[in-house]
């Protein structure tokens, strides 16, 4: 692990750091300066020229690197990376609990839980790091970016382990909603149990037949809303998952022949532009429920978000 930074967070974000070669190798440096060292390791991702010019290069000390200062082993870096312009996500993030431990959040669609890839600046974390002035915020769980609803956040690192722990120990129950059509012949509530999988680099998850279950969902039908636009019947399910895979509602859903209206992936990949927020997943993380793990309070939390979830609402 790195030691602290020298530098302040930017927009929500720590800053980068890079460690130059193990003093122990025992072997001649094959850079005679920092700006060679820099240029091999970076030049790729960033304008190392630029940056050394800029002085946006650090010692731990806090000191500018300069591109002709010697090659040393065993120094570490620190830098904040630029980012990339981000069309910003429609909707609120609507903060509907906060105290000194956690901050709980009803998320809307397309908006990332945690910075990556091509979602950075529109992610929770950088929003509300900012926003509520937590630099420490961080999720306690998944929540998948085109689900909207409830996501539990820790406030600081000291509080990280107790609240992990119970979402790993299946201590927190978790029920969804879904809108979906509906098919006048199924008979609900029903449980699913299958076997699912997700594969590196594939898109959908699958199910394994004749594996032994490893996932499993408690499904309900709620309540029937106006038909849609083009008349078809849809409903609102009610979800509670006793596991937790990779997409294992979306999956389940499929499987009982009700796929998920709005969903990107099932039963169909579609290809849809990553700026395209005109038809979030009607899935919504809509209730959890857990005793404090410091204080053993009962805490119950829901979204207020109602279906149909749009743009703007989701």
């Amino acid at each position: 692990m790195p030691p602290r930074s020298p530098l302040p967070q930017r927009l929500g974000l720590d800053a980068a750091w890079l460690r130059t070669r193990d003093g122990n190798a025992g072997e001649p440096a094959p850079w005679a300066s920092m700006r060679e060292w820099l240029g091999e390791r970076l030049s790729q991702h960033v304008d190392v020229e630029a940056f050394l010019a800029d002085k946006r290069f650090v010692y731990q000390d806090g000191s500018a690197v300069h591109g002709d200062d010697p090659y040393r082993d065993n120094l570490f870096v620190w830098f904040h990376r630029d980012l990339r312009e981000e069309p910003p996500v429609p909707g609120a993030i609507r903060v509907i609990h906060r105290d000194e431990r956690i901050v709980i959040i009803d998320k809307p669609a397309f908006l990332s839980s945690i910075p990556r890839g091509r979602h950075v600046a529109q992610s929770v974390v950088v929003r509300l790091r900012a926003e509520l002035g937590l630099p420490e915020l961080a999720p306690m769980h998944r929540l998948d970016r085109i689900t909207s609803g409830l996501l539990m956040l820790a406030t600081e690192k000291r509080w990280r382990a107790p609240y992990q722990s119970m979402f790993m120990h299946g201590e927190v129950g978790k029920t969804y909603h879904a809108m979906a059509g509906i098919r006048a012949d199924l008979e609900l509530p029903v449980t699913v149990r299958n076997h699912l999988a997700k594969r590196r680099g594939i898109l959908q998850a699958e199910v394994i037949p004749g594996a032994e279950p490893n996932a499993e969902s408690d499904v309900e039908f709620e309540r029937e809303l106006a038909p849609g636009a083009e008349g078809e019947r849809r409903g609102v399910y009610r979800l509670s998952p006793v596991t937790g895979k990779t997409h294992q509602l979306r999956l389940h859903m499929w499987g009982l022949g009700i796929p998920i209206a709005g969903d990107p992936l099932y039963p169909d990949v579609q290809d849809i532009a990553v700026d395209d927020f005109s038809t979030p997943l009607q899935l919504l993380a809509s209730e959890l429920r857990f005793r404090d793990p410091i204080d053993g309070s009962a805490r119950t939390f829901r979204s207020a978000r109602e279906f149909p979830l749009t743009p703007e609402t989701a």
